[in-house]
């Protein structure tokens, strides 16, 4: 007696050769069954069967491809964002202002409900040629309503100033604008609610030069999932992603190096960190200060 495919699994073959069809997939590929004579032989005839759809089959797809994009289309176009509202605003102080205002008393991820006092917005220059972008804010950036204050804001205020410049020449933000409760690593979700305002930020301030601080901030940038080892050492070219920038702008260098807080559990790593600053002074043209003679 020939053997034929079960019904139910027969109703399922032909849903998804359906679904393939719909997305452009025509041609298939078969293993090896593992079942021998008259079941293969049939199985085989079934299938192929299903994967030349008849003209009725065919008209079906065709109807229901139609239906899909369609949907997809309406979609888009419910999807279409307002501008915002600092976009066709040239000065960037008051660019910056409107991206404050946009971002409000931000409830937009838990950290609002895990203890932080204020949100730490960044701070500097609106239109440095060098950017520093952290993880987060701490306690004492908390209490501050500015990032990199603390211990490891002093280290980075040295590193500026050993650059030839000062600290008011740049600009610092963080990847998250809220401080995570034990000064946790900011969790992904955080991040990718957070981010859009940094990005924002950036395509404001057209830096030259963004320097990641650590691995948290170089992921998060570059979207990249590397060790510090990989990543530091070169420039990568970056456009922050989904803000809207000037279209004469062509993006900036991005480079990475240790997050302060890192240098001061670990100091030795400081001359590899100096190794990366200087790469970038290189770029932007600095001259260290000179020692005064003796």
């Amino acid at each position: 007696m020939p053997h034929t495919l079960d019904p139910d699994l027969r109703r399922a073959l032909a849903e998804r050769v359906r679904y393939c069809h719909e997305m452009g997939i025509y041609d298939f590929y078969r293993r090896e069954p593992q079942v021998s004579g008259a079941a293969t032989a049939t199985a085989e005839t079934e299938i192929d069967d299903l994967s030349s759809p008849s003209q009725e089959l065919r008209e079906e797809m065709a109807a229901r491809k139609s239906a899909v994009v369609a949907k997809v289309a309406d979609q888009n176009i419910l999807r279409v964002l307002p501008p915002n509202p600092e976009q066709g605003v040239t000065d960037p102080v008051a660019a910056l202002k409107l991206i404050r205002e946009d971002l409000g008393d931000c409830i937009r991820c838990k950290l609002h409900q895990q203890g932080r006092k204020q949100i730490v917005f960044g701070v500097g220059n609106p239109r440095a040629e060098l950017m520093f972008v952290g993880e987060g804010p701490g306690a004492d950036e908390d209490t501050q309503g500015e990032p990199f204050v603390g211990r490891a804001g002093q280290l980075l205020n040295n590193m500026i100033k050993a650059m030839g410049i000062r600290r008011e020449d740049v600009y610092i933000a963080n990847i998250v604008k809220c401080r995570p409760p034990g000064n946790r690593t900011p969790e992904r979700d955080e991040c990718e609610t957070c981010s859009p305002f940094l990005m924002r930020q950036i395509a404001v301030i057209k830096p030259k030069v963004v320097v990641a601080l650590g691995a948290v901030a170089a992921k998060n940038l570059l979207a990249m999932n590397a060790p510090m080892s990989e990543l530091r050492g070169r420039f990568y070219d970056f456009t922050p992603s989904g803000a809207r920038s000037d279209p004469s702008w062509q993006g900036t260098k991005l480079a990475v190096t240790y997050h302060p807080a890192f240098l001061l559990r670990d100091p030795r790593q400081k001359s590899e960190a100096w190794k990366d600053l200087q790469m970038v002074m290189k770029y932007l043209g600095l001259e260290p200060p000179k020692k005064p003679a003796e």
